[in-house]
Formats: structure tokens, sequence, C-alpha cells
């Protein structure tokens, strides 16, 4: 198998798992990419990364042809809600555009086993009285979900128009280990797959920077920012999680059929904010009120996201790991990486969580001091606690 994937989580899952398939790292190392994903990587024989961008067609056209790409999937998105308020129209261009043009690039190359397109839970709307399940009716509440639901048609559209063996994904958060501070899905500690991926420079949907961030407010002393009440709800899926429900999703996923890969772990943002002050030893009968710093919500927040997994659940797929067991491996891994991984990250946080999406970024933003410190650590710690993958037949 020869894959095609960005510099996101999904790249080391499937460069570890996998070492008999070549990984070709498809990415524009924008401004919430980390290089240091990629670098840690290059001492792996069946990895190649190629610096590109889906706008750039040409360019995609011959990654396929030369690397003869037999499946894709696509996690194409800025997903950073906040600013798609600001800036509506980067969000169709570089979500709805961008996946139109792969398509096209696919409709031409042929040959794919399988499309498989990263949606969002987002899509859905505001599910607050019952749990939604694959065919309910798409309601965004924000330019950011309703750019993620026209792709999501786009996609539609050529696999009926073209015959694009399309499959699609509607994910809860996922966090963990790796997630650069401003990404959001990056989004995907996630996928182990098995077929070709790709995606576009920007982030991956869903948005669960919110851990990474608040550890590195926290380590710089900072009050965690709450927008609004801080009683929205986010459900929470653990990176390795994710990465097993992929996998069972491009082994035994129904090409035509969606999945939601849903979490059962409910936290508000407000108790995530408690759960990581706790983490770091402080007191809430002293310290809290003084880490605490409330500031404008959004000019909508959806309260929740309650999607069905039965379906994935069927073919096979269970969450595993706690929430509170995963959130104290992740902030464990950032004491320990943090600075070795993304030694000038603090940049990159405000204490406003204004962020910056869709840019770019240059490979001499990430510092080498430690990383071949900790490659054969990523390695051991991958292998040893990936599950057993499907083989295809």
């Amino acid at each position: 198998m020869n894959f095609l994937t960005s510099g996101s989580w999904v790249t080391r899952h499937l460069t570890v798992r996998y070492p008999e398939y070549k990984i070709i790292c498809f990415d524009k190392l924008d401004v919430v990419s980390s290089f240091a994903n990629i670098q840690c990587l290059e001492a792996f024989p069946n990895f190649h990364f190629v610096q590109g961008n889906l706008m750039d067609q040409d360019a995609l056209s011959n990654v396929f042809a030369g690397h003869d790409i037999d499946c894709v999937m696509h996690f194409a998105a800025c997903s950073h809600v906040q600013n798609s308020f600001e800036d509506p129209s980067s969000f169709t261009y570089n979500n709805v555009v961008a996946t139109q043009r792969l398509l096209d690039t696919v409709r031409h190359h042929g040959r794919l086993r399988r499309f498989v397109h990263v949606s969002t839970d987002e899509v859905y709307g505001d599910a607050v009285d019952e749990f939604v399940d694959e065919i309910q009716q798409f309601m965004p509440t924000n330019p950011y979900s309703a750019s993620k639901a026209a792709a999501e048609m786009y996609v539609w559209a050529y696999a009926k128009s073209f015959n694009i063996p399309a499959l699609v994904v509607r994910s809860n958060n996922v966090y963990g280990p790796y997630q650069y501070p401003e990404s959001k899905i990056n989004t995907l500690l996630f996928a182990c797959a098995v077929f070709s991926v790709i995606k576009h420079s920007n982030r991956v949907s869903p948005p669960a920077e919110i851990i990474p961030r608040f550890y590195t407010l926290l380590s710089d002393q900072q009050p965690l920012t709450i927008q609004g009440s801080g009683l929205n709800v986010r459900r929470y899926l653990y990176g390795a999680d994710a990465a097993d429900g992929f996998d069972t999703l491009l082994h035994k996923g129904v090409v035509g059929e969606a999945y939601n890969l849903s979490s059962s772990f409910a936290v508000t943002n407000l108790e995530v904010a408690v759960r990581m002050l706790e983490l770091f030893g402080y007191s809430p009968q002293n310290d809290f009120r003084h880490r605490l710093a409330w500031i404008a919500d959004r000019p909508f927040n959806d309260h929740d996201y309650r999607v069905n997994g039965s379906k994935l659940e069927a073919l096979g797929w269970r969450q595993r790991v706690p929430f509170a067991e995963g959130l104290s491996a992740t902030v464990s891994w950032y004491r320990k990486n943090m600075h070795a991984w993304w030694p000038d990250v603090a940049r990159t946080i405000s204490a406003t969580s204004t962020a910056t999406t869709c840019g770019d970024m240059s490979r001499s933003h990430v510092g080498n001091s430690k990383l071949n410190d900790v490659r054969d650590e990523v390695a051991f710690e991958e292998t040893s606690g990936a599950s057993s993958p499907v083989v295809l037949g």
C-alpha cells in the first residue's frame, strides 16, 4: 500500500503501525503545523515528506502519479471556529474549494480503492435533546461547520457523478500526546489507516486544542481563559482510540456510507480547566478563582454535539480510554516533551486564544534540540501501545 498523509498525528500511527507501507506525507506546513511531528519520523525507511498545497493541482497530480496512490483520507480544513466568524471566506476557500480540487485530481487519477473524507460532528449543529445518527439533517451553526458540510456535499456529489469510492467519518473531539497547541483533531493523533491519506495543510477537524493550550497557559503561569459560561459540552476521544476507530473504518467501512466516531465522555470546558488545574496541583479551595479568566463567548456557541456511534461500533470498534486517564497521560507527555517538540510554542498562545490559521510556516520554525532523543521513544510507545491491525484480504 502507498499512503499519502499530512504532518499530523495520523502520520505517526501510519508509519509505525504499518512499516510495510510507503508513507508519503503531503503538507504545506502552516502556522499551526509542527515540522517536529515530521522530523521525528525521518529515520523510518517507509516515510517520505513532500511539501505541498491542495490548491496546487499540478503538485497534487504529480504526487498521485509518482506514488501510485490507491486511496485517500482527506482531513482538509481550516478549523479554528472563532476565526471562521471573522473571515468566513477563507474557510470557504480552504475547506470547500480545496476539497473540490482534490476530488478533481482523484477523478482524473482513478485507481482509487477508497476516498475517506474526514468531516466533523459540527455539521449536525447543536444536538442537545438526543443523540443523532448519520442520516440526521445538517444544521451547521457557524461558518466553519457550514464549510465542512459544503465540502461533504461535494464528496457525495463526486461519488455519484464520477464513481469515486467515498466514505465519510464525523468525529467528536480528539486529543492526546503530540497535539500542537493551536491545531484542531490535527484533528488526529488519530487515524491508523491502511490506504493512502491526504490532508490539506491546514488543520483537521474537530476542534480539541483546548487541552494543550491550557497546558501551555498553566506552564506560563497565565490564567485559563473560559469562553462564556464555560458550560458548553464537548465529547473527548483519546488519540489511540480514534486511531483504532479510523483503522476499523478503513478496513471494514462500507463505501457510500457515513460513520460517526463518537465518545461517551462528555465534559464541559470549565470541567476541563478544573481537571487541568488539579493535575498541576492547584487547590480548589485556594487557587481556582485566581487561575480562571472568563472572556467573551463566540457569536454562537453550540451547547453539545451528541452523535450516535453505534454504526461504527457494529464493525467492532470500542472506545477504551477514560477521559481522566487520557488527560493525565496527555499532560504527562507535555511535561516531558513540550519544550523539545515545540521550543517556541509560547508565541502561538495568548490569553485571548486568538489564533492565526491557514498561513505558512517554514521548517526552521521548529527546533531540533531533543528530537533524536525522543525518536526511539516515539517508536517504542506507539508500537507497544498499538492494537493488532486488521489486514485486508
